[in-house]
């Protein structure tokens, strides 16, 4: 197997995990997932980390902090499954990708307007937005998306 596959199975299960149970999985979880040692597991997930995508570990430790769409720390960004609330989006935009996350269930996301501090709530469900309050809400990053890699966790 080359890397690419690798690093896309590795990608799957992190995702998996996240679906499954609301947290990122250790490095340790990937090298029992795939029959591998420890240090390759840690491999696994750094080089993952490598490939510019938009996650990232907690500064100067092996352990991931978010993983798009998925935030493993608590943010203003609640996610419900069904009414059951046990994930956190990575950032606003990011919360609308949790749709796709969960096929055929009812996903709502929760968050306090960032600007004013007001309420927010949306639900999604097959990526067709199916409510939201207040209807007219908008999406805004006062960052342009070619410096976003200079700090995700920022942007």
């Amino acid at each position: 197997m080359n890397d690419a596959a690798r690093l896309d199975e590795t990608f799957h299960f992190i995702i998996s995990v996240f679906v499954e149970r609301g947290q990122a999985p250790h490095f340790t979880e990937i090298a029992s997932k795939f029959s591998i040692s420890v240090v390759e597991g840690k491999a696994r997930l750094h080089g993952l980390m490598a490939a510019r995508l938009p996650n990232w570990l907690f500064p100067e430790t092996d352990l991931i902090a978010s993983f798009a769409p998925f935030n493993n720390l608590p943010t203003q960004y609640r996610v419900s499954v069904e009414g059951e609330q046990r994930w956190f989006a990575q950032c606003g935009l990011e919360s609308l990708a949790m749709t796709w996350m969960f096929p055929g269930k009812l996903v709502t996301v929760n968050a306090p307007c960032l600007d004013c501090g007001n309420p927010l709530s949306v639900d999604l469900l097959d990526g067709v937005i199916k409510r939201a309050d207040p209807s007219d809400i908008t999406f805004y990053v006062d960052l342009p998306i070619k410096q976003w890699y200079a700090n995700l966790p920022f942007s």
